[in-house]
């Protein structure tokens, strides 16, 4: 497992999960309402100048401007050959 922070540009990814870091974490919780649940397909389209943030990352057809530390909340199983 890896963290969706650490991915390249146009890397592919599949979600495992997203950890809380706390107790009833309204960050973790609004991350998987939008659509960052187990078995969804995932990919880094672009990091802030600098591997900064934001990091944009596309779920679905839906695309994410993400904080590298929400980012780091969400585990992922990187997908090889896309």
């Amino acid at each position: 497992m890896i963290r969706l922070s650490n991915l390249e540009k146009n890397t592919s990814a599949i979600v495992d999960c997203v950890e809380d870091t706390q107790p009833h974490d309204p960050i973790a919780q609004r991350l998987r309402d939008l659509g960052f649940v187990s078995g969804e397909p995932v990919r880094i389209v672009a990091h802030g100048p600098w591997r900064a943030d934001p990091i944009l990352i596309l779920v679905g057809s839906t695309r994410f401007a993400l904080r590298r530390s929400e980012a780091d909340r969400v585990t992922v199983r990187e997908v090889f050959g896309r």
